[in-house]
């Protein structure tokens, strides 16, 4: 995990949750904890870490993830036993 990741992981942690966060950097946090990619149909995808599964829908038309897409993807790490 490098810098990068390290600084989307601190701001999905973050309170409050932020509202601006591109959906990208989230997915490459997650693979780059080696989560386990199953893609679905349309938008939506599944990661696989430390045997959690997270289910997403992909943000569209935009980039941005709501806070509620950031709000799963910090309960789904913390499942995962990833913290900070």
């Amino acid at each position: 995990m490098n810098n990068k990741h390290k600084k989307t992981l601190e701001t999905i942690f973050s309170y409050p949750i932020p509202g601006n966060m591109e959906w990208r950097k989230i997915e490459a946090l997650f693979v780059a904890l080696n989560a386990e990619i199953i893609e679905g149909n349309g938008s939506r995808v599944s990661f696989v870490i430390n045997n959690e599964k997270g289910d997403f829908h992909r943000p569209h038309p935009g980039k941005e993830a709501k806070r509620y897409q950031v709000q799963n993807a910090k309960d789904f790490l913390s499942r995962a036993g990833i913290m900070l």
